[in-house]
Parts: C-alpha cells; structure tokens; sequence
C-alpha cells in the first residue's frame, strides 16, 4: 500500500472527525468531557478516594485538540495528493 493511499484515507477522517468535535456537533465536546468527568470519578472511586472529581479538561480544551486535529488531518490530505503527483 502506497503512502499516498494511506495519506488519503487518514487525512479526510481526521477532518470530519476533528470538525466534528470542533464545532461541538450534537454536543460532542461536552459529552467528551462529561465522559471524562465521570472516569474520573469513576477511578477515584476504585482507589477509595471519596472525594469530589477534579476537573481533568474542559470543553474548551477538547474544542482546540480536535481543531489542531482537524488542521492536521488537511495537511495529510494535501501530503497524499501531493504524493500522487
């Protein structure tokens, strides 16, 4: 398999996937850090710490690594059609 195959199949999955979060479709960022929230609270549980779960990454945070995500999955693209030529 070329490298210009597995850029092209990379690439345009990291966009809409980044895109996807970026722009908090359907609450993708806040469920990602609901999520997080709760296997926090979930692991300090397990260790017997009953404490309140500190907060590990925000919504905001989630946002900015799936744009830079999103940017990154756009160069591969480009690299893989620029591979092709």
């Amino acid at each position: 398999m070329s490298l210009a195959v597995v850029l092209l199949l990379v690439g345009p999955v990291a966009v809409v996937a980044g895109t996807w979060v970026s722009l908090n479709i359907r609450g993708a960022a806040d469920a990602l850090a609901r999520r997080s929230a709760a296997n926090t609270e979930l692991a300090m549980h397990a260790r017997g710490d009953l404490g309140p779960a500190q907060r590990v990454a925000s919504t905001t945070f989630y946002r900015f690594v799936a744009s830079v995500i999103s940017l990154c999955g756009f160069v591969f693209t480009l690299g893989g059609l620029l591979e092709t030529l």
